[in-house]
């Protein structure tokens, strides 16, 4: 066989860079009913390209990798023996066999991410696994071993789109092992797969050379983090994106709002498992990154330009859901903060208190030492004004009403942030998912204040935002949302009517409380019991009938709701007798019913054993107090 002359190598180069212009430029101008004709036409010349140079001269001992594949399954174990062989065994990547080589698996590399991008999968695979075959026969160079790489990341990627986590994660974490062994071992700029279609002054800078690699293995970790994710492996997928989005920064490769999500998205794992530090991190640095997308268009642009109009709904929608974040941030600090400090009945602890304040100095040195080795983001354009966004709201749990309230207003300037947005008319279910949040943060608040009254009004903003939502959402499409809100507005008033409780039994009795005490009392008591008596209306079928079982989903809070209506019954204040005996006869047939159906359903006993433990001692104390009422109005008659 002949050998390429430099006319012939210059006719290959030129197809090649036709067909990248084809795949990378034209194809996005491609009409909607032949979406893919650029790609087909940057195929036809990849074919070309592999004719022409399986028809030049072939080395001692090669045999040609078939172009046209078989039928074998792709699959990887990355094994230590596998790795071994890969550096130790094959042609030189150097040497004219081993370049041939190596240039046949990049055009069949090629072939299959054409054959991927245009929806045909098993060809795609056919291909990437003819590249494999070919690069069997080299040992692992800088001129191959970015094509070892790449070739494993695109089976990885197809393997994961077919829902065969397992597989990919073969071939994923193999191209990891080449990366790392690679680096140690060698770590000068390997060839780009660009280079082995270009003539000598179009070679590409080490500079570029290393960008290009350094990205190529990004992709790597991109990719394992999204398989960990998938096989449960959450922490080591926390770790592969956290790094994934470090390098992204440092490469400066990567889109703004993209990359901003991803890192809002990743604090989400943080918070939840009380790294608080790194979780701030990521959001700071989101909202910092996020910024790099530029300023919202004006309404006026958005109107003229539909590119404009998109725009700024992306963006809009993509800093609301960072807000989202910031929100559910401040909402798990100082919930965990609440569990941290509450005593057995859900008060705050002050001697539990003053034990956390004494232990915060250590804290405060742990924190910093976290903050030297945990990984940054950032680079000299972006590190300070990320440190400087950390710096509005702390990572330590908050121990007293002024640390807590510093939260607060961080997450209440979110929530602000998020409905401007994510609006009722339109966004009804996230709209409210965000009003709940805001309720929410009200609640935790009132836990850390000390005066009753204040607290008392934080309940009553939480009542105010969402008691006309809740009486005015369908309930035929917003059945589960309207259930959520009666819940929750019963579990407010309920808190109410406790804090007004315990001012009244700072008096001396009952008995002296005014007229306008009272009537307000009774009318947190008759609120929380409509709500809760709403919720389990909506328990009932058409028909009206309520439920013999209870699905688990709604068996305590319905037991719960039963109990607490059972409760506030027996709280109303009344000077007449037969409303007294009312609310008694009232709780009791609702306490009743907590007792009877743990006796129908066992198995229910478990979701409610305390308040199930208080309605049996109720259901023998209350027909005692019943029969004495009776008797004092049978005696005044």
């Amino acid at each position: 066989m002949a050998s390429i002359s430099s006319e012939q190598w210059n006719e290959i180069c030129e197809k090649f860079t036709n067909a990248q212009n084809l795949t990378d430029v034209k194809s996005r101008n491609d009409p909607k009913n032949d979406p893919f004709r650029s790609k087909y036409k940057a195929r036809d010349l990849l074919r070309e390209i592999h004719c022409s140079l399986k028809s030049f001269e072939v080395g001692d001992g090669e045999e040609d990798g078939g172009a046209q594949g078989g039928d074998q399954r792709s699959s990887e174990q990355p094994v230590d023996g596998q790795l071994e062989e890969m550096f130790e065994r094959g042609f030189g990547g150097d040497s004219p066999t081993g370049q041939r080589t190596a240039r046949l698996a990049a055009v069949e590399y090629y072939l299959g991410v054409n054959h991927v991008d245009t929806e045909e999968l098993s060809a795609g695979e056919e291909c990437l696994m003819n590249c494999m075959k070919l690069l069997e026969k080299c040992r692992v160079s800088t001129e191959n071993v970015s094509l070892f790489i790449h070739a494993r990341n695109q089976l990885g990627i197809l393997w994961a789109g077919r829902d065969e986590t397992e597989m990919a994660q073969g071939f994923l974490e193999t191209a990891e092992a080449i990366y790392l062994r690679y680096m140690k071992e060698d770590g000068s700029p390997p060839t780009d797969l660009v280079e082995y279609f270009t003539t000598n002054e179009k070679m590409l800078t080490h500079q570029e050379k290393n960008k290009k690699f350094e990205l190529a293995y990004t992709h790597t970790m991109y990719y394992l983090a999204q398989v960990y994710q998938n096989l449960g492996q959450t922490e080591r997928a926390a770790t592969y994106c956290h790094s994934t989005l470090q390098r992204q920064l440092q490469l400066n490769q990567f889109s703004p709002m993209e990359w901003a999500l991803n890192a809002a998205t990743l604090s989400q794992y943080y918070i939840t498992k009380g790294r608080y530090m790194e979780g701030r991190h990521c959001l700071s640095a989101a909202t910092v990154i996020s910024g790099l997308a530029g300023e919202v268009p004006s309404e006026a642009a958005a109107q003229e330009s539909e590119i404009e109009s998109e725009r700024r709904d992306q963006l809009r929608q993509k800093r609301a859901e960072i807000a989202r974040c910031w929100i559910k941030y401040c909402l798990i600090l100082l919930e965990d903060a609440k569990k941290a400090l509450e005593d057995n009945i859900g008060e705050l602890d002050t001697d539990l208190q003053e034990e956390l304040k004494r232990k915060r100095r250590l804290e405060l040195e742990e924190e910093e030492k976290g903050r030297k080795s945990a990984l940054l983001f950032g680079s000299e354009d972006t590190f300070d004004s990320i440190a400087s966004l950390e710096e509005k709201v702390s990572c330590l749990l908050p121990l007293d009403f002024t640390e807590a309230r510093n939260v607060f207003l961080v997450g209440q300037n979110y929530v602000t942030q998020a409905k401007e947005y994510f609006l009722m008319d339109g966004y009804v279910t996230d709209h409210i998912e965000i009003l709940q949040d805001h309720s929410a943060l009200f609640r935790i608040l009132a836990f850390f204040e000390e005066d009753i009254e204040r607290r008392c009004k934080m309940h009553k903003r939480r009542v105010d935002m969402l008691e006309t939502i809740c009486l005015e959402l369908n309930s035929q499409y917003y059945l589960m949302i309207r259930r959520q809100l009666m819940y929750e507005l019963a579990d407010t008033y309920n808190e109410m009517m406790d804090l007004k409780l315990t001012l009244a039994n700072r008096q001396a009795d009952t008995q002296s409380l005014d007229n306008h005490t009272i009537k307000k009392f009774n009318s947190l008591c008759s609120a929380a019991t409509k709500y809760y008596q709403m919720f389990l209306d909506s328990l009932r079928s058409p028909d009206g009938k309520f439920p013999t079982h209870l699905e688990e989903e709604v068996l305590r809070p319905a037991l719960v709701a039963r109990f607490r209506v059972a409760r506030l019954h027996s709280r109303l204040i009344s000077s007449l007798p037969h409303t007294q005996l009312d609310n008694l006869n009232n709780s009791l047939e609702n306490y009743k019913y907590v007792v009877e159906y743990c006796e129908a359903h066992p198995e229910a006993a478990a979701a409610v054993e305390s308040e199930l433990e208080l309605s049996k001692e109720m259901v023998g104390l209350l027909p005692l107090k019943i029969n004495r009422l009776k008797a004092r109005m049978a005696a005044n008659n």
